[in-house]
């Protein structure tokens, strides 16, 4: 009888801690489970373009290798002196171009071309933010800030984009849109002097390919 008393109690820790690591497991599955469906959206997005190539489907901008190219830490301000980052709009896509303040005739046509891009969006075009990341100290002109004061205008060193935004040898950066996604991935490089439609095309695939952004 004492045996049978000294028994119980081990055999009811031995149960609660059986019970504990079934409830851990089960929790464990129910995060993955939650992560997964937070992803599918954006991981369809990926297969979409890296993965699922049906014939005759192709993408007019450059896919860019993420891992080859992760996000630095910008030590980007806004005009006013702020510290402000791209991490500021994850979440969002983000059509990003890079140039001097002094902003030519080029760069002022991208900076147009990123706002009908955006517009051509229609119901998603909430889902895209523009931002300009200026490389140099010079004044932007008054009139040229009023006409895209939508647009996200920051200032940053020009050596801290040079492993992560690529170009192809002889190319600038200056003569490119390139495309983050919604977790601040690099994702697209579009060509100098691209066309509006293809361009257009290639956002809108991916806007309704995700539902993240």
């Amino acid at each position: 009888m004492e045996e049978n008393k000294l028994s119980e109690p081990a055999a009811s820790h031995a149960g609660k801690i059986a019970s504990d690591a079934a409830r851990r497991r089960t929790g464990r599955w129910k995060l993955l489970a939650v992560l997964l469906v937070c992803a599918a959206p954006l991981i369809a997005s990926y297969l979409s373009y890296y993965v699922i190539k049906p014939e005759g489907r192709t993408n007019y901008g450059t896919l860019i290798d993420q891992r080859s190219h992760p996000m630095p830490k910008l030590s980007s301000t806004t005009l006013d002196g702020r510290p402000e980052t791209l991490e500021n709009y994850a979440g969002k896509w983000i059509m990003v171009k890079v140039g001097g303040g002094a902003c030519d005739k080029a760069c002022q046509d991208q900076l147009y071309a990123m706002r009908q891009l955006r517009t051509m969006q229609g119901k998603n075009m909430d889902r895209v933010e523009r931002v300009w990341l200026v490389t140099d100290a010079q004044p932007i002109d008054t009139m040229l800030i009023r006409m895209y004061d939508d647009m996200h205008i920051l200032r940053v060193k020009p050596e801290e984009l040079t492993k992560w935004l690529p170009v192809d040898a002889g190319g600038k950066r200056e003569d490119h849109i390139f495309l983050v996604d919604p977790r601040s991935n690099l994702m697209m490089r579009f060509p100098k002097n691209p066309e509006p439609a293809r361009v257009h095309k290639d956002i809108a695939k991916l806007l309704r390919a995700s539902a993240i952004g």
